[in-house]
């Protein structure tokens, strides 16, 4: 049996949980927003307000669908007002710990027919899977960010998800409007098994003094086309995130092609994170992000 999918859990309130919580509100979906604190949660809320005013602004949606979008979303203090929801999805910060935690405190509280999803950008989906009660009702459903902007979603299965599950989460998915991608359950699935070594390379060639961070990025937008320069989209995903991943790539793969730069882990040391923290390969403080090597 297809579960019928109307009310949807999201947990964490960040910039992908947030823009999960949007893209499911716009679509018609009752949203439970859900996060360690009421402060994040707040947070989160006031950036899909944000967000849902600028598309108001370019056309995209009337004010009356973003006050009624708006409206379908409601903050969960505790993870048991999660409790009526068809489907979770999990996106929290990308540590395997945390994330096996969260499934701990949620799995004794959800409807046995619910589906668990987790958006995770590169852990393995069956692992996570069978510390829960339901490995059957669990998938990876991979957003892109910023993710009311992009159109692809990376459906990954584990060894034991069941067709019906795939099919609920394909119709979701689809409901939300986004072009789907199947993957198969390897570290980093596809996007991030192809993009976050291109960026580490982009980093060993700062690190090793072939170019400066300004003169690698114009390389590759002018060069290959590319929208935004690797070092730029280091620090809009994350650094900390992309250490995370090359880590999981390296450690999963075995392979020291993977091995993450070691200039990539001092900005980590250091805090400086990317857009988040303000600084990165970038200095965001001022005006105009100006590059910090």
């Amino acid at each position: 049996m297809v579960v019928d999918i109307k009310k949807v859990g999201v947990i964490g309130s960040g910039q992908m949980g947030s823009g999960i919580a949007h893209v499911c509100a716009v679509a018609g979906f009752d949203v439970a927003l859900s996060d360690i604190s009421r402060d994040r949660i707040q947070s989160g809320l006031a950036s899909i307000n944000g967000n849902m005013a600028r598309q108001v602004s370019k056309g995209q949606i009337t004010e009356e669908e973003r006050a009624t979008a708006l409206g379908r979303i409601v903050a969960a203090d505790s993870m048991d007002e999660l409790a009526d929801v068809d489907l979770v999805i999990e996106s929290a910060v990308e540590n395997e710990q945390i994330k096996r935690k969260i499934f701990a405190q949620l799995c004794p509280l959800l409807k046995p027919e619910a589906i668990l999803a987790t958006n995770t950008s590169s852990i393995s989906i069956t692992r996570l899977a069978a510390t829960t009660d339901r490995p059957e009702r669990f998938i990876g459903i991979h957003f892109m960010n910023p993710v009311p902007l992009m159109e692809l979603v990376e459906l990954v299965r584990g060894i034991a998800t069941e067709d019906e599950t795939f099919e609920a989460a394909k119709k979701f998915t689809r409901t939300l409007g986004k072009t789907i991608a199947v993957a198969e359950d390897f570290p980093a699935f596809m996007v991030n098994r192809i993009l976050l070594p291109m960026i580490n390379e982009a980093i060993y060639t700062l690190y090793e003094g072939v170019g400066s961070v300004e003169a690698i990025d114009t390389a590759m937008k002018l060069g290959a086309n590319h929208p935004m320069g690797p070092l730029q989209l280091a620090d809009f995903i994350g650094l900390d995130t992309c250490l995370s991943i090359m880590q999981v790539l390296y450690e999963g793969l075995a392979d020291t092609k993977y091995r993450p730069c070691p200039l990539l882990v001092k900005y980590v040391e250091a805090g400086w994170l990317g857009r988040k923290t303000q600084r990165g390969f970038y200095d965001y403080r001022g005006e105009v992000p100006v590059p910090t090597r």
